[in-house]
């Protein structure tokens, strides 16, 4: 998929800072991101997977998910979120490079986007 590229054109202000790249896994539908980024200041696996947490938890919510258990591929298949990070594979090197993995069903995350897009222009008509 696009999705490092497509990165950089939603968020310009991160275009060149980060690179990722989704992995196909052995299922018909779920795939793997692995995003690494260098962040401005040091953080711990703890804080980048409570930041994951809180936009989880908060403006996200049924979008982004984290989860805390060793799960694989199958797993996320007919999830309804865009991704769910994998917390238990967070990792932070030399303070401020970071590793994230996030986990998605590219199929179904992206027609649950498609169904929340028509209910949203469906209340302003």
């Amino acid at each position: 998929t696009g999705a490092a590229k497509a990165t950089g054109l939603v968020l310009p202000e991160v275009e060149g800072r980060i690179d990722g790249m989704a992995i196909r896994v052995p299922t018909a539908d779920v795939s793997l991101v692995d995003l690494v980024a260098e962040l401005e200041r040091d953080v711990t696996e703890e804080e980048v997977n409570n930041a994951f947490q809180a936009a989880a938890d908060g403006p996200m919510a049924g979008v982004l998910g984290v989860s805390n258990e060793p799960l694989v591929s199958i797993d996320y298949t007919s999830d309804p979120r865009s991704s769910t990070v994998d917390a238990l594979s967070t990792s932070v090197m030399d303070g401020r490079m970071v590793k994230v993995l996030s986990w998605y069903d590219n199929e179904w995350g992206y027609s649950s986007r498609v169904v929340d897009l028509v209910g949203f222009v469906g209340e302003r008509l």
